[in-house]
C-alpha cells in the first residue's frame, strides 16, 4: 500500500513498525458543539483508511481523545477555552456538554457507519498523565515556568516547523488572525503546556500541579494518550489539514523531546470540506450538520457516499447541487445491487472471478486510499459477466471497507417494491388500494394500466407507458410475482 505521508511530502510504501500490527491515533473531537459535516468527512476518511487497513490483514488499534479541556479558540495559546465558551452557550456546566456532544457526536459515527476506536479517552481522564509528562520536559531542559505558565522551548529544537519547512519569520505571530503575543514566550513559536489560574481566573476545570492550580494546554493531550495506550512508536497519525500546524506540530516537538526519538512514521491529513465562500465553520454562514442533512431529506449514507466520490487529499465543496448529484447517484447504485439480487439462481459463487474482480478494488485503495478509484471497481464488478452470486459477494466484500450499506439497503429497496407490487397487484383483481403517497399512487396506477394493456395484448401502449415512466427516473422490472419498480 502506497500512502502519502505529510511529514515527507511523498506517497511512500507503508511497512508498520512490527509486521502484521497498525499502531494508529486519530485526533477526537472538541466535544463543544455538534460536529459538522467538514468535521465528519476526516472521521469518514479516517475511518475507510482504518477499514482497509483490517481488510487488508493487518491487526489494527486505533485510539482516539474527546477534548473536554483546554482547546482554546486560538491557535497561538490565547484566547478564552472553546469548552468553557460552549458552557456559557448551552446554560450548562462545562462536563454536562461534554457529554452530550460526546453523545451527539458518536451518535453522527453510528449513522454514517464510522467505526468507534478500540480506545476512546476523555482528556480529562488523563491530567495525572499529563503533568507527568510535562514535569518531565522541564527536567530534560525542554520546557521552562514563566507568568504562572509552563511553556515548551522550541529553541531547543533542531527543527520545529517540521510538516512544510516553514521559517519563524512565515508563521509569525500577527499574521494570523486572533492571535496576539504572550510576553511570557522566550520564542514566538513557544507554546503552553499548563496555564494556571493566574492566567484564567473563570475557568472551571482546574488542577493542582506542581505549577499552582491550572489546566493543561490543549496540545500535550493527544501526545500523552497516544504514548500511554500504543507505546513510543507510533505508525499512523490522522488528522484534519487544519491540525498539521500548530496541533500535530506540536505533538511532535513535545513527544520527541520527552521519548528521545522518532515519534510517529506516517502523518496522514484530510483536506477540507469548503462552502461556496471558503472554508467551513461552525460560525459562520448555515451550520451544516448530519442532523440539518436528514432534515432536507438526505441520507447519512448518501453523505457517506459523496465524500468517497473524492480523494481525501483534494478539497471538497458542499453544495446542495452536488450532494443531490451524489445522492442520486447512491441510490441507483443501491437499485443496481437490488436488480442483482433479483435475478435470483444466480448460482454458485465463483471465487476465482471474485477475486479477480476484488483486484481492481485492492490496486485503487493501494494507490493512497484513492475511493473514488474503488467505487468505480465496484461499479465494474456489478457490470461485470459474473453470475448474481459472484456479483453479490464482491458488493459485500467491499462493502467491508466503504461501509455505504449496499446490501443491506437493496434488501429494504426490494422489499419495499414487492409491497408496492402486491398492493397495485391487489388493486388490480379489486382487493386491495392504492398507496396514500400521491406520487406512488400514480405510479401504482399507471402500472395497473400497463398490466391491463398486456392483458388486452396491447404492447404498444404497455411499451408507452414504460417509456413514460422511465424518463421519470422509474424503471419497471417483470417478475414471476408482478411487476416492481424503483428510482434510477
Amino acid at each position: 500500500m502506497l500512502l502519502y505521508n505529510t511529514l515527507t511530502h511523498e506517497r511512500e510504501l507503508f511497512v508498520p513498525n512490527e509486521p502484521g500490527k497498525v499502531k494508529m491515533y486519530t485526533c477526537g473531537p472538541t466535544v463543544y458543539h455538534y460536529a459538522h459535516i467538514g468535521n465528519l468527512r476526516t472521521y469518514i476518511m479516517e475511518d475507510v483508511l482504518d477499514r482497509y487497513l483490517r481488510y487488508s490483514g493487518y491487526s489494527v488499534r486505533r485510539v482516539m481523545n474527546i477534548t473536554d479541556v483546554g482547546h482554546l479558540t486560538s491557535d497561538g495559546d490565547t484566547g478564552e477555552d472553546k469548552m468553557v465558551k460552549g458552557a456559557r452557550r448551552e446554560h450548562k456546566t462545562v462536563m454536562e456538554i461534554a457529554k452530550f456532544f460526546t453523545d451527539a457526536f458518536f451518535a453522527d459515527c453510528e449513522k454514517l457507519r464510522i467505526r468507534r476506536p478500540d480506545v476512546v479517552v476523555p482528556a480529562t481522564t488523563y491530567v495525572d498523565e499529563f503533568i507527568r509528562v510535562i514535569e518531565a520536559l522541564v527536567e530534560k531542559g525542554f520546557a521552562y515556568e514563566a507568568g504562572g505558565n509552563v511553556y515548551f522551548d522550541t529553541s531547543k529544537l533542531r527543527q520545529y516547523y517540521v510538516f512544510h519547512g516553514f521559517s519563524e519569520e512565515d508563521l509569525a505571530e500577527g499574521v494570523r488572525e486572533g492571535v496576539g503575543v504572550d510576553e511570557n514566550k522566550r520564542n514566538k513559536a513557544d507554546f503552553v503546556l499548563w496555564f494556571t489560574k493566574s492566567k484564567f481566573e473563570d475557568q472551571e476545570l482546574k488542577w493542582d500541579s506542581p505549577w499552582g492550580t491550572g489546566y493543561p494546554g490543549w496540545h500535550i493531550e493527544c501526545s500523552c494518550i497516544a504514548m500511554k495506550n500504543l507505546g513510543e512508536r507510533l505508525d499512523i497519525h490522522c488528522g484534519g489539514i487544519d491540525n498539521a500546524f500548530p496541533h500535530h506540530t506540536n505533538e511532535i516537538a513535545q513527544s520527541e523531546a520527552y521519548l528521545g526519538h522518532k515519534w510517529c512514521n506516517w502523518w496522514v491529513h484530510v483536506l477540507h470540506l469548503n462552502t461556496p465562500a471558503g472554508k467551513m465553520s461552525k460560525s459562520s454562514g448555515e451550520f451544516l450538520t448530519l442532523s440539518l442533512l436528514e432534515s432536507k431529506g438526505y441520507s447519512p449514507m448518501e453523505y457517506r457516499f459523496f465524500c468517497l466520490q473524492s480523494h481525501y487529499r483534494k478539497n471538497l465543496v458542499f453544495t446542495y447541487e452536488n450532494l443531490d448529484n451524489a445522492a442520486a447517484s447512491y441510490r441507483k447504485l443501491v437499485g443496481r445491487v437490488a436488480a442483482v439480487m433479483r435475478e435470483g439462481g444466480g448460482g454458485e459463487v465463483d471465487e476465482q472471478e471474485q477475486k479477480e474482480l476484488a483486484k481492481g478494488f485492492r490496486d485503487a485503495l493501494d494507490n493512497d486510499l484513492n475511493t473514488s478509484l474503488a467505487l468505480t471497481a465496484l461499479y465494474g464488478a456489478l457490470k461485470s459477466g459474473a453470475n448474481a452470486a459472484t456479483k453479490l459477494a464482491a458488493v459485500a466484500d467491499f462493502d467491508r471497507v466503504l461501509a455505504l450499506g449496499l446490501i443491506e439497503n437493496a434488501e429494504k429497496l426490494n422489499e419495499e417494491q414487492q409491497k408496492r407490487s402486491a398492493a397495485a397487484a391487489g388493486a388490480a383483481e379489486g382487493t386491495a388500494g392504492f398507496s396514500d403517497d400521491p406520487e406512488i399512487r400514480a405510479i401504482e396506477e399507471l402500472i395497473l394500466k400497463r398490466t391491463e394493456a398486456k392483458k388486452r395484448r396491447d404492447y404498444a401502449e404497455a411499451d408507452r407507458i414504460r417509456a413514460g415512466l422511465l424518463e421519470r427516473g422509474i424503471a419497471l422490472t417483470d417478475t414471476p410475482g408482478g411487476t416492481v419498480w424503483s428510482k434510477v
